[in-house]
């Protein structure tokens, strides 16, 4: 499996703040069967480490935790006026592996119809927009339909591994499950923060995944889709919809 957002850097957000943690937690995915990790810390008013900074961590942790998983580079943009600023001037600084996907975690506070705009603009300079976590997003997962439109523009959506279960609550796990029966969702990913609380496992995610739809659909969203991100290849579009298997 390949997880595109995971929170693992030693000390550069809110995950782990020692590399004996984030070696922890890459032992913990690898056991899971996770072979490519993207490290993906938060840019936003909280924190904002410098790209040079995240290349650098990401160089120590795999030489300390050896070949596997395979670490990549990435950030969790958060979209605000100064972040827009910056990745216009420099338009893959922080996207995944310096492609063209970028992690995108849309503010709670904005009219999500506000943001097509925006969303327009950084398609127009060659990113690709992933949305991150709508279905915990009190007013996307009201909008599927919006969302939908965005798909349609050309961003991705990004699903939390932990809502399939309702870790963030009962309204987050249905519409997660909606959004991946409409086939509106890219990848699902891990979004990881520790080893109990939010681990870096998508094994719980993948076994659901398949027992309701299938094995190919579990491979599109945990390893072809991510995939294809990291190699900043185009992503996967089915031509039909997940259908359940007929004893859901």
């Amino acid at each position: 499996m390949i997880d595109i957002h995971t929170h693992v850097l030693p000390g550069l957000d809110d995950g782990p703040q020692t590399i004996d943690e984030s070696l922890a937690m890459l032992r913990q995915a690898a056991q899971a069967g996770t072979t490519d990790i993207a490290a993906t810390p938060h840019l936003n008013n909280d924190y904002s480490p410098d790209a040079d900074l995240i290349e650098e961590r990401i160089q120590e942790l795999q030489a300390a935790c050896g070949p596997s998983p395979r670490l990549h580079y990435g950030c969790d943009w958060h979209l605000t006026f100064e972040n827009v600023t910056a990745l216009l001037d420099q338009p893959r600084r922080y996207t995944l592996n310096h492609g063209r996907y970028l992690l995108v975690e849309l503010p709670h506070w904005v009219a999500p119809e506000g943001l097509t705009p925006v969303l327009e603009r950084l398609l127009s300079v060659g990113i690709t927009p992933v949305i991150t976590h709508p279905e915990r997003h009190a007013i996307l997962r009201a909008r599927i339909d919006l969302l939908q439109c965005w798909v349609r523009l050309g961003c991705a959506l990004q699903l939390t591994a932990q809502s399939l279960f309702g870790h963030f609550g009962r309204v987050a796990k249905r519409a997660s499950w909606e959004l991946l029966s409409r086939g509106l969702v890219a990848a699902i990913a891990s979004d990881a923060h520790d080893l109990e609380r939010r681990p870096p496992d998508l094994s719980q995610a993948w076994r659901a995944v398949e027992s309701r739809y299938g094995r190919e659909w579990a491979e599109l969203w945990m390893i072809t889709n991510p995939g294809r991100m990291l190699r900043d290849a185009d992503l996967s579009q089915p031509a039909a919809r997940p259908r359940r298997r007929w004893w859901f």
